[in-house]
């Protein structure tokens, strides 16, 4: 058992209220919640947080994360153009040894920027899954589409390979689908009665395309088809329609907004304070290390408001509190997760501590705020999984020597290049 004593604890149980309650891990569940007791159990670490702060971690609700070999590689250059004359070209040397370094790599930088899970959609997944088990993270992986036999198998396959391990169904994009594909994905879903996540309306240019060849916007081609009978969501949903977002609030899907990689790829900025409005569902993802460049959800929370409120020019727009809520429990929402939305017993051990004794922390008027508009990776003094700690104070225990995951990442570059 490991006890967190002597600090701050912000639980997500019942809003966003700030305690001084103790938190207990027994394995991999919260095994209590509360004020210090005389009716200790042995425990076999005690950790004085010592006026820091312990949360649940955050969620990337969506990412790529093979894709840290193209990070700073395909720079400064518009969606359509860096996708099909850069990263494409590039994704057709990747095998299962190189998805497995790589992911291995993103994952150090998930941890310490306190992220706790992502929802992934990339290529080679079983290699990909190994990754995750290997380093004791968490993952979500979206599927990317193909034969409804494939779905389904995969469906099947990965929702029962290791607790650490689950499966949504998904497919990249309208605009990278056949008809055929889109109408297996409409079977699977009603097959499997499962939510599925696709790319939906990240540029004008997507959803122009999509009315130009079905007559309608891709989320309501989604949802004639079937594909969103039962749930799911789209990253990015930059260009929504308000039939779309009406869509969206009937269905109950999920709106998982990536505004890093939607600045730097000059795609637009999401309504969020409008469906936030609306009532919509919400979650925050990083989108893949090639197109942001970083795995920091710090700066996609500070960049969810202030672009909200430059959007709509009212300081008052998106607060802060809200997107933290994006960022923990709205991702846990969107991905399933639904045992690792908060602190209480018998919920995953899935949590972070954040340093309070760094210069942007202090003073302390407004803990969870100052975490979204100052906080930074620098404040992640601890980001633990299942009940494992996996990063502790700079240091990674992630089963396998940091030095080896960097060179393993700079040999696959190497090799993908040509200069190998």
């Amino acid at each position: 058992m490991i006890r967190f004593y002597n600090g701050l604890c912000l639980s997500f149980a019942g809003g966003m209220e700030v305690t001084g309650d103790e938190v207990w891990v027994d394995g991999d569940k919260i095994s209590y919640v509360g004020p210090a007791r005389t009716d200790m159990p042995e425990f076999q670490r005690q950790i004085d947080l010592n006026g820091d702060l312990v949360m649940p971690g955050f969620k990337d609700a969506h990412t790529h994360s093979g894709m840290t070999f193209l990070r700073s590689y395909a720079d400064d250059l518009p969606l359509q153009r860096w996708l099909y004359e850069r990263v494409f070209p590039m994704e057709e040397k990747l095998n299962p040894d190189y998805i497995y370094w790589l992911t291995r790599l993103a994952i150090l930088e998930y941890l310490t920027s306190g992220i706790t899970a992502s929802f992934d959609m990339y290529f080679h997944r079983d290699a990909y899954a190994s990754a995750n088990i290997d380093s004791g993270f968490r993952t979500v992986i979206c599927g990317v589409g193909g034969t409804a036999q494939l779905i389904e198998d995969e469906y099947r396959h990965f929702n029962s390979l290791h607790p650490l391990i689950s499966y949504v169904p998904g497919f990249h994009a309208e605009y990278t689908a056949s008809q055929e594909q889109l109408d297996d994905m409409a079977a699977v879903a009603r097959e499997l009665k499962a939510p599925v996540f696709v790319h939906n309306s990240e540029t004008e240019s997507e959803v122009q395309g999509c009315i130009e060849r079905h007559g309608m916007t891709p989320t309501c081609l989604f949802d004639k088809l079937g594909i969103y009978d039962y749930g799911g969501g789209g990253y990015h949903c930059v260009y929504m329609s308000e039939e779309d977002l009406k869509i969206f609030k009937e269905r109950g899907l999920w709106a998982v907004t990536n505004p890093a990689s939607n600045c730097k790829l000059a795609s637009g900025i999401a309504p969020i304070t409008h469906m936030m409005d609306l009532g919509l569902n919400l979650a925050i993802g990083t989108d893949g290390p090639a197109s942001n460049n970083a795995l920091d959800m710090f700066r996609e929370m500070y960049l969810t408001t202030v672009l909200q409120k430059l959007r709509n020019m009212d300081a008052a727009a998106c607060d802060a509190n809200e997107v933290l809520k994006m960022a923990v429990t709205g991702g846990a929402g969107a991905m399933g997760l639904t045992d690792c939305d908060c602190i209480a017993p018998g919920k995953q051990a899935d949590l972070i501590v954040i340093d309070m004794h760094r210069p942007n922390m202090q003073p302390v008027h407004n803990v969870t705020k100052n975490m979204v508009y100052a906080g930074s990776k620098d404040n992640v003094r601890m980001t633990v999984i299942a009940g494992r700690v996996l990063y502790e104070k700079g240091e990674f225990f992630v089963g396998e020597d940091v030095e080896r995951i960097y060179a393993e990442a700079a040999r696959i570059v190497g090799e993908i290049k040509g200069e190998g």
